[in-house]
């Protein structure tokens, strides 16, 4: 059996896969931020997903503050929980471009007014949009001191 944390990896994305990284914890999440869904009973039946298996996960997202239980028979998100829909846009989109050969299945609009809406990088200092492939990874303030990349000179410095 796989372990859930990665205690070697000094990386937010490890730990944000250590809160989410489970089978069906995007999906309920995903079902919570688009479609309102709070109750045990509305997320077992639009996904199928045992109830022992959906308890765990919900009780994880309660103890982990992605979501908040309300009148013992309702999971509502926090804003931590909140915050992940634009990773599951992102997500989607990727998914959409490489593993949906019809097309997208579900598109995101902007309620106010019906809008697309996307997922985008852009570089805060020129303000030009950027590709993954345009990106590097430096070392942050979390970073472990012993295992910090060295910093290539011939890249400027940022403030």
């Amino acid at each position: 059996m796989l372990g859930k944390t990665y205690e070697r990896e000094n990386c937010s994305a490890a730990r944000a896969l250590e809160l989410v990284g489970e089978r069906w914890s995007l999906l309920i999440i995903r079902n919570a931020v688009f479609a309102g869904m709070t109750r045990f009973s509305d997320f077992e039946r639009r996904l199928g997903v045992a109830p022992n298996i959906l308890a765990k996960r919900l009780d994880g997202f309660v103890a982990d503050g992605l979501m908040e239980r309300r009148d013992g028979r309702e999971y509502v998100l926090t804003e931590k929980g909140h915050e992940l829909g634009t990773v599951i846009v992102a997500l989607t989109e990727w998914g959409d471009r490489w593993a949906a050969p019809q097309g997208p299945p579900i598109l995101f609009e902007h309620e106010d007014c019906g809008g697309p809406v996307h997922v985008h990088a852009r570089c805060d200092d020129c303000g030009r949009e950027i590709a993954a492939a345009d990106v590097v990874a430096v070392a942050g303030p979390g970073a472990d001191p012993q295992r910090r990349p060295p910093r290539d000179p011939s890249r400027p410095r940022t403030a």
